[in-house]
């Protein structure tokens, strides 16, 4: 990527290992929600496509206001997550506007396994986890479907929701004092045809 120099031996591996892990289908699709979500049916987004390629995507998205954006737009426009979103040149501002997407995004639902590390992107280290992110993103939306995600619905999956159960304290009172058949029982059991303790063996 454009702001690292050439990686050597053992770290080139490593990273085109991680390359190879990048979806430019996948690309496709995340652009076109960003969009989606962001015009929100109104061309006066400002946004504008980027060039296909991993590289033109990290440096879309790349200094945060990108996805400050599309983290508030899943939220009512009076109670945006990120309040300020700065307009910054400088690498530290850029990356301030990440870390708050990503809080952002694990306070909406995104599992913490999902989330990017922030130079994952600015330093353009592992797209591939971007891309993770954005699809765990996409999925809480439509699971939400509380009205503010845009878009094909058919590009993320919905996630299945718990099957919470409530038992009253009489159930549980029985359930703690019940044994299960796969701990055995003494139903049917009796001492027939034992003999007494210390009864010597009769041999026939």
């Amino acid at each position: 990527m454009s702001n690292r120099g050439p990686s050597y031996g053992l770290s080139r591996e490593v990273q085109q290992k991680i390359d190879q892990k990048y979806d430019p289908e996948l690309e496709t699709r995340l652009v076109d929600w960003i969009i989606s979500q962001l015009t929100n049916g109104s061309a006066a987004s400002g946004v504008e496509k980027p060039s296909p390629g991993k590289q033109s995507f990290q440096e879309w998205l790349m200094d945060g206001t990108i996805l400050c954006r599309l983290i508030n737009s899943l939220y009512p426009p009076e109670t945006p997550p990120v309040r300020r979103i700065t307009q910054t040149k400088m690498a530290f501002g850029q990356m301030e506007k990440i870390s708050l997407f990503l809080n952002a995004s694990e306070t909406y639902g995104v599992s913490r396994n999902d989330i990017f590390q922030t130079v994952d992107l600015w330093e353009g280290k592992d797209m591939a986890a971007v891309q993770r992110t954005l699809v765990a993103l996409g999925s809480e939306a439509v699971t939400k479907d509380d009205g503010y995600f845009h878009g094909n619905r058919d590009w993320f999956h919905r996630k299945p929701k718990g099957n919470r159960r409530s038992f009253t304290e009489e159930q549980l009172r029985h359930g703690r004092s019940y044994i299960g058949q796969q701990m055995g029982g003494h139903r049917g059991a009796s001492q027939a045809g034992m003999t007494s303790y210390g009864t010597p063996r009769q041999i026939m």
